[in-house]
Protein backbone atom coordinates (compact mmCIF):
# COMPACT_ATOMS: atom_id res chain seq x y z
CA UNK A 1 0.00 0.00 0.00
CA UNK A 2 1.20 3.81 -1.11
CA UNK A 3 0.94 6.17 1.45
CA UNK A 4 0.19 9.47 0.17
CA UNK A 5 1.87 12.67 1.51
CA UNK A 6 1.37 15.09 -0.49
CA UNK A 7 -3.18 15.72 -0.34
CA UNK A 8 -4.44 18.86 1.28
CA UNK A 9 -6.63 19.44 4.23
CA UNK A 10 -9.55 21.29 3.64
CA UNK A 11 -10.11 23.81 6.67
CA UNK A 12 -13.07 21.64 8.37
CA UNK A 13 -10.69 18.65 7.81
CA UNK A 14 -8.22 20.24 10.10
CA UNK A 15 -10.87 21.78 12.86
CA UNK A 16 -12.18 17.70 13.24
CA UNK A 17 -8.47 16.65 13.37
CA UNK A 18 -7.72 18.75 15.86
CA UNK A 19 -10.80 18.49 18.12
CA UNK A 20 -10.61 14.47 17.78
CA UNK A 21 -7.33 14.72 18.98
CA UNK A 22 -8.30 16.47 21.90
CA UNK A 23 -11.86 14.59 22.47
CA UNK A 24 -10.05 11.57 23.67
CA UNK A 25 -9.03 9.72 27.14
CA UNK A 26 -9.56 12.75 29.43
CA UNK A 27 -13.40 13.22 29.17
CA UNK A 28 -13.39 9.73 30.70
CA UNK A 29 -11.33 10.95 33.78
CA UNK A 30 -11.30 14.21 33.88
CA UNK A 31 -13.94 15.17 36.30
CA UNK A 32 -12.27 12.81 39.26
CA UNK A 33 -8.91 14.23 37.93
CA UNK A 34 -9.86 17.62 38.95
CA UNK A 35 -12.08 16.43 41.49
CA UNK A 36 -9.46 14.86 43.11
CA UNK A 37 -6.98 17.92 42.95
CA UNK A 38 -9.72 21.39 43.63
CA UNK A 39 -11.87 19.60 46.39
CA UNK A 40 -14.51 21.87 45.06
CA UNK A 41 -17.15 21.74 42.42
CA UNK A 42 -15.05 24.63 40.17
CA UNK A 43 -13.97 22.64 37.83
CA UNK A 44 -15.79 23.80 34.80
CA UNK A 45 -13.72 27.39 35.09
CA UNK A 46 -11.03 25.56 35.52
CA UNK A 47 -11.48 24.14 32.14
CA UNK A 48 -12.64 26.84 30.50
CA UNK A 49 -9.12 28.70 31.33
CA UNK A 50 -6.99 26.01 30.72
CA UNK A 51 -9.12 25.64 26.90
CA UNK A 52 -8.37 29.57 26.36
CA UNK A 53 -4.46 29.22 27.18
CA UNK A 54 -4.51 26.25 25.15
CA UNK A 55 -6.05 27.95 22.55
CA UNK A 56 -3.45 30.79 22.58
CA UNK A 57 -0.58 28.71 22.73
CA UNK A 58 -2.02 26.76 19.79
CA UNK A 59 -2.31 30.04 17.71
CA UNK A 60 0.84 30.70 18.25
CA UNK A 61 2.05 27.15 17.24
CA UNK A 62 -0.15 28.17 13.76
CA UNK A 63 1.71 31.30 13.65
CA UNK A 64 5.03 28.95 13.70
CA UNK A 65 4.28 27.03 10.81
CA UNK A 66 3.16 29.79 8.62
CA UNK A 67 6.29 31.25 9.06
CA UNK A 68 7.59 28.53 6.78
CA UNK A 69 5.00 27.15 4.05
CA UNK A 70 4.34 23.42 2.97
CA UNK A 71 6.76 22.39 6.41
CA UNK A 72 6.09 20.42 9.29
CA UNK A 73 8.20 21.27 12.61
CA UNK A 74 10.21 18.21 12.06
CA UNK A 75 11.20 19.79 8.59
CA UNK A 76 11.62 23.81 9.53
CA UNK A 77 13.14 23.08 13.23
CA UNK A 78 16.35 22.45 12.15
CA UNK A 79 16.18 26.34 10.37
CA UNK A 80 15.89 28.04 13.72
CA UNK A 81 17.64 26.51 15.71
CA UNK A 82 20.73 24.09 13.42
CA UNK A 83 20.51 21.02 12.63
CA UNK A 84 22.04 19.45 15.68
CA UNK A 85 19.36 21.11 18.52
CA UNK A 86 16.25 20.57 15.37
CA UNK A 87 17.03 17.02 15.06
CA UNK A 88 17.12 16.71 19.04
CA UNK A 89 13.47 18.28 19.26
CA UNK A 90 12.21 16.33 16.48
CA UNK A 91 13.34 13.41 17.80
CA UNK A 92 11.70 14.25 21.44
CA UNK A 93 8.32 15.54 19.58
CA UNK A 94 8.68 11.83 18.10
CA UNK A 95 9.12 10.11 21.69
CA UNK A 96 6.11 12.52 22.85
CA UNK A 97 3.77 11.26 20.34
CA UNK A 98 4.76 7.59 21.01
CA UNK A 99 3.97 7.60 24.37
CA UNK A 100 0.77 9.82 23.99
CA UNK A 101 -0.20 7.41 21.69
CA UNK A 102 0.68 4.06 23.98
CA UNK A 103 -1.30 5.95 26.86
CA UNK A 104 -4.35 6.35 24.32
CA UNK A 105 -4.06 2.48 23.13
CA UNK A 106 -3.84 1.42 27.03
CA UNK A 107 -6.74 3.73 28.36
CA UNK A 108 -9.11 2.60 25.22
CA UNK A 109 -7.95 -1.31 26.15
CA UNK A 110 -8.75 -1.08 30.09
CA UNK A 111 -11.83 0.46 28.91
CA UNK A 112 -12.94 -2.41 26.57
CA UNK A 113 -11.90 -5.44 29.04
CA UNK A 114 -13.71 -3.76 31.90
CA UNK A 115 -17.11 -2.70 30.74
CA UNK A 116 -17.23 -5.25 26.78
CA UNK A 117 -14.64 -7.58 27.07
CA UNK A 118 -14.01 -8.67 31.01
CA UNK A 119 -11.53 -11.71 30.95
CA UNK A 120 -10.26 -10.69 27.52
CA UNK A 121 -6.14 -10.31 27.54
CA UNK A 122 -4.81 -7.03 27.90
CA UNK A 123 -2.59 -7.44 25.19
CA UNK A 124 -5.07 -9.32 22.67
CA UNK A 125 -6.94 -5.98 22.62
CA UNK A 126 -4.34 -3.36 22.35
CA UNK A 127 -2.75 -5.91 19.13
CA UNK A 128 -6.62 -5.41 17.50
CA UNK A 129 -7.10 -1.86 17.70
CA UNK A 130 -3.19 -1.10 16.95
CA UNK A 131 -3.46 -3.09 13.80
CA UNK A 132 -6.50 -1.70 12.48
CA UNK A 133 -4.82 2.00 13.65
CA UNK A 134 -1.62 1.22 11.48
CA UNK A 135 -4.30 0.06 8.09
CA UNK A 136 -5.78 3.79 8.87
CA UNK A 137 -2.59 5.57 9.18
CA UNK A 138 -0.94 3.42 6.14
CA UNK A 139 -3.30 5.38 3.88
CA UNK A 140 -1.82 9.15 4.83
CA UNK A 141 -3.30 11.66 6.53
CA UNK A 142 -6.72 12.28 4.30
CA UNK A 143 -8.36 8.93 5.02
CA UNK A 144 -7.78 9.34 8.68
CA UNK A 145 -8.85 13.24 8.16
CA UNK A 146 -12.58 11.68 6.39
CA UNK A 147 -13.16 9.23 9.31
CA UNK A 148 -12.61 12.27 11.81
CA UNK A 149 -15.33 14.00 9.86
CA UNK A 150 -17.76 11.09 10.00
CA UNK A 151 -16.86 10.15 13.85
CA UNK A 152 -16.72 13.87 15.17
CA UNK A 153 -20.60 14.30 14.70
CA UNK A 154 -21.67 11.14 15.84
CA UNK A 155 -19.85 11.60 18.88
CA UNK A 156 -21.42 15.25 19.44
CA UNK A 157 -24.82 14.26 18.87
CA UNK A 158 -24.94 10.88 20.75
CA UNK A 159 -22.78 12.59 24.04
CA UNK A 160 -25.04 15.46 24.63
CA UNK A 161 -28.16 13.59 24.19
CA UNK A 162 -26.93 11.16 26.90
CA UNK A 163 -25.90 13.39 28.88
CA UNK A 164 -29.37 15.61 28.78
CA UNK A 165 -30.95 12.16 30.04
CA UNK A 166 -28.93 12.26 32.87
CA UNK A 167 -31.21 15.19 34.11
CA UNK A 168 -33.55 13.43 36.73
CA UNK A 169 -30.26 12.95 38.79
CA UNK A 170 -29.04 16.55 38.46
CA UNK A 171 -28.88 18.39 41.14
CA UNK A 172 -27.66 21.97 40.84
CA UNK A 173 -26.98 22.51 44.69
CA UNK A 174 -24.29 19.97 43.88
CA UNK A 175 -22.21 22.50 41.89
CA UNK A 176 -22.37 25.20 44.38
CA UNK A 177 -20.80 27.47 45.79
CA UNK A 178 -19.11 29.13 42.98
CA UNK A 179 -15.09 29.87 43.80
CA UNK A 180 -16.54 29.26 47.34
CA UNK A 181 -12.83 28.25 48.78
CA UNK A 182 -11.33 31.50 46.23
CA UNK A 183 -9.77 31.62 43.07
CA UNK A 184 -6.43 29.25 44.20
CA UNK A 185 -7.87 25.61 43.30
CA UNK A 186 -8.95 27.02 39.65
CA UNK A 187 -5.65 27.64 39.63
CA UNK A 188 -4.24 24.49 41.14
CA UNK A 189 -6.22 22.67 38.76
CA UNK A 190 -5.21 24.08 35.56
CA UNK A 191 -2.51 21.75 35.10
CA UNK A 192 -4.71 18.69 35.08
CA UNK A 193 -6.26 19.93 32.22
CA UNK A 194 -3.24 20.03 30.14
CA UNK A 195 -3.61 16.41 29.28
CA UNK A 196 -7.42 16.08 28.52
CA UNK A 197 -6.07 19.51 25.64
CA UNK A 198 -3.00 17.50 24.00
CA UNK A 199 -3.84 17.28 20.27
CA UNK A 200 -3.21 21.33 19.55
CA UNK A 201 0.41 19.76 18.92
CA UNK A 202 -0.75 18.41 15.61
CA UNK A 203 -1.40 22.02 14.11
CA UNK A 204 2.69 21.53 13.61
CA UNK A 205 2.28 19.00 10.91
CA UNK A 206 -1.43 19.76 9.48
CA UNK A 207 -0.39 23.80 8.95
CA UNK A 208 1.70 22.41 6.04
CA UNK A 209 -0.53 19.89 4.57
CA UNK A 210 -3.52 22.60 4.89
CA UNK A 211 -5.50 23.69 1.01
CA UNK A 212 -5.46 27.59 2.75
CA UNK A 213 -2.82 27.47 5.57
CA UNK A 214 -3.46 31.13 6.16
CA UNK A 215 -6.95 29.29 7.89
CA UNK A 216 -4.82 27.83 10.34
CA UNK A 217 -5.78 30.26 13.00
CA UNK A 218 -9.18 29.82 12.36
CA UNK A 219 -9.30 25.63 12.65
CA UNK A 220 -7.05 26.09 15.93
CA UNK A 221 -9.86 28.60 17.30
CA UNK A 222 -12.68 26.48 16.51
CA UNK A 223 -11.33 22.77 17.15
CA UNK A 224 -10.31 23.66 19.92
CA UNK A 225 -13.55 25.32 20.90
CA UNK A 226 -15.44 22.44 20.30
CA UNK A 227 -13.57 20.52 23.08
CA UNK A 228 -13.92 23.34 25.28
CA UNK A 229 -17.61 22.93 25.03
CA UNK A 230 -17.89 19.62 25.71
CA UNK A 231 -15.83 19.31 28.44
CA UNK A 232 -17.85 21.65 30.14
CA UNK A 233 -20.69 20.10 29.35
CA UNK A 234 -18.94 16.85 30.84
CA UNK A 235 -17.67 18.72 34.04
CA UNK A 236 -21.26 20.17 35.02
CA UNK A 237 -23.27 16.97 34.16
CA UNK A 238 -21.04 14.47 35.73
CA UNK A 239 -20.56 16.98 39.60
CA UNK A 240 -23.87 18.11 39.04
CA UNK A 241 -25.53 14.24 39.50
CA UNK A 242 -22.61 12.77 41.19
CA UNK A 243 -21.52 15.38 43.64
CA UNK A 244 -17.47 15.77 44.58
CA UNK A 245 -17.79 13.02 46.46
CA UNK A 246 -18.92 10.33 44.65
CA UNK A 247 -16.91 11.65 41.42
CA UNK A 248 -13.61 11.08 43.71
CA UNK A 249 -14.51 7.25 44.75
CA UNK A 250 -14.90 6.51 40.71
CA UNK A 251 -12.50 5.29 38.03
CA UNK A 252 -14.56 6.26 34.96
CA UNK A 253 -17.01 8.58 36.63
CA UNK A 254 -18.55 9.74 33.08
CA UNK A 255 -19.05 6.04 32.38
CA UNK A 256 -20.39 5.62 35.76
CA UNK A 257 -22.97 8.18 35.65
CA UNK A 258 -23.91 6.58 32.64
CA UNK A 259 -25.09 3.69 34.38
CA UNK A 260 -26.32 5.69 37.12
CA UNK A 261 -29.90 6.00 35.73
CA UNK A 262 -32.63 4.13 33.60
CA UNK A 263 -35.05 6.02 31.39
CA UNK A 264 -38.55 3.32 31.36
CA UNK A 265 -40.38 3.43 28.05
CA UNK A 266 -37.48 4.03 25.99
CA UNK A 267 -36.47 1.64 23.21
CA UNK A 268 -32.80 1.20 25.54
CA UNK A 269 -33.07 2.17 28.71
CA UNK A 270 -29.49 1.99 29.76
CA UNK A 271 -27.12 4.76 27.47
CA UNK A 272 -23.86 3.94 29.11
CA UNK A 273 -22.89 1.21 25.94
CA UNK A 274 -23.87 4.16 22.83
CA UNK A 275 -21.38 6.60 24.56
CA UNK A 276 -18.75 3.73 25.34
CA UNK A 277 -18.96 2.34 21.61
CA UNK A 278 -18.44 6.14 20.82
CA UNK A 279 -15.32 7.13 22.81
CA UNK A 280 -13.56 3.95 22.15
CA UNK A 281 -14.09 5.01 18.74
CA UNK A 282 -12.63 8.58 19.56
CA UNK A 283 -9.89 7.07 21.70
CA UNK A 284 -8.88 4.86 18.48
CA UNK A 285 -8.90 8.35 16.23
CA UNK A 286 -6.28 10.15 19.05
CA UNK A 287 -4.09 6.97 18.91
CA UNK A 288 -4.63 6.56 15.06
CA UNK A 289 -3.31 10.32 14.46
CA UNK A 290 -0.29 10.51 17.23
CA UNK A 291 1.12 6.75 15.21
CA UNK A 292 0.79 8.83 12.03
CA UNK A 293 2.52 12.08 13.44
CA UNK A 294 5.28 10.28 15.00
CA UNK A 295 5.91 7.93 11.86
CA UNK A 296 5.86 11.28 9.73
CA UNK A 297 8.25 12.83 11.83
CA UNK A 298 10.73 10.25 12.33
CA UNK A 299 10.55 9.90 8.37
CA UNK A 300 11.08 13.38 7.85
CA UNK A 301 14.01 13.56 9.72
CA UNK A 302 15.70 10.32 8.39
CA UNK A 303 14.53 11.43 5.24
CA UNK A 304 13.24 7.64 5.00
CA UNK A 305 9.80 6.24 3.75
CA UNK A 306 7.00 6.51 5.94
CA UNK A 307 5.52 2.89 5.80
CA UNK A 308 8.16 0.73 6.81
CA UNK A 309 8.67 3.38 9.85
CA UNK A 310 4.84 2.93 10.85
CA UNK A 311 5.60 -0.93 11.46
CA UNK A 312 8.81 0.03 13.48
CA UNK A 313 7.09 1.96 15.49
CA UNK A 314 4.10 -0.41 15.86
CA UNK A 315 5.70 -3.03 18.59
CA UNK A 316 7.83 -0.16 20.13
CA UNK A 317 4.22 1.52 21.10
CA UNK A 318 3.11 -1.82 22.30
CA UNK A 319 5.65 -2.24 24.52
CA UNK A 320 5.55 1.20 26.05
CA UNK A 321 1.25 1.12 26.36
CA UNK A 322 2.20 -2.44 28.47
CA UNK A 323 4.60 -0.66 30.56
CA UNK A 324 1.75 0.53 33.63
CA UNK A 325 0.85 -2.34 35.86
CA UNK A 326 -2.36 -1.02 36.62
CA UNK A 327 -5.08 1.74 36.37
CA UNK A 328 -3.25 4.24 38.91
CA UNK A 329 0.45 3.44 37.46
CA UNK A 330 -1.50 4.30 34.20
CA UNK A 331 -2.73 7.55 35.40
CA UNK A 332 0.86 8.41 36.44
CA UNK A 333 2.52 7.67 32.72
CA UNK A 334 -0.95 10.47 31.75
CA UNK A 335 0.07 13.00 34.39
CA UNK A 336 3.95 12.56 32.44
CA UNK A 337 2.66 13.16 29.52
CA UNK A 338 0.96 16.05 30.50
CA UNK A 339 4.14 17.76 31.92
CA UNK A 340 5.97 16.95 28.67
CA UNK A 341 3.67 19.05 26.82
CA UNK A 342 3.84 21.82 28.42
CA UNK A 343 7.33 22.10 28.06
CA UNK A 344 8.43 20.02 25.03
CA UNK A 345 5.47 21.59 23.18
CA UNK A 346 3.90 24.54 24.44
CA UNK A 347 7.17 26.79 25.86
CA UNK A 348 9.24 25.47 23.03
CA UNK A 349 6.68 26.43 20.42
CA UNK A 350 6.84 29.86 21.68
CA UNK A 351 10.38 30.22 22.15
CA UNK A 352 10.90 28.93 17.81
CA UNK A 353 7.82 31.04 17.43
CA UNK A 354 9.89 34.47 19.01
CA UNK A 355 13.74 33.26 17.72
CA UNK A 356 11.69 33.37 13.84
CA UNK A 357 10.66 36.75 14.39
CA UNK A 358 13.33 38.11 15.71
CA UNK A 359 15.82 36.21 13.39
CA UNK A 360 13.98 36.33 10.61
CA UNK A 361 13.68 33.06 9.49
CA UNK A 362 11.55 31.35 7.47
CA UNK A 363 9.26 33.29 4.63
CA UNK A 364 7.71 36.74 5.43
CA UNK A 365 4.00 36.62 6.70
CA UNK A 366 1.73 38.66 4.09
CA UNK A 367 -0.45 40.97 4.94
CA UNK A 368 -3.77 39.31 5.47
Amino acid sequence: MFVRTDEKLTTTQAIVIVSNFMLGSGILTLPRTLAEEMKTPDGWITVVLGGLIIMLVGICIVKLCQQFPGETFFQFGKKIVGSWIGHLLGILMVLYFMCLSAFEIRVMAEVTMLYLLEGTPLWAIIMFFMWIGLYLASGGINPIARLFEIILPITFVVFIFSMALSYKIFDIDNLRPVLGDGILPVIRGLKSTILVYAGYEVMLIVTAKMQQPKDGVKAMVIGTGIPIFLYIVTIIMVIGAMSIDGVVRSTWPTLDLMRSFEIAGLLFERFEFFLLVIWIMQIFSTFSICHYTASLGLSQIMNKKIKPIMYLLLPIIFLVAMLPKNVNELFEFGDFIGNISIYLVGLVSIILLLMSKVFKKGAVEQNE
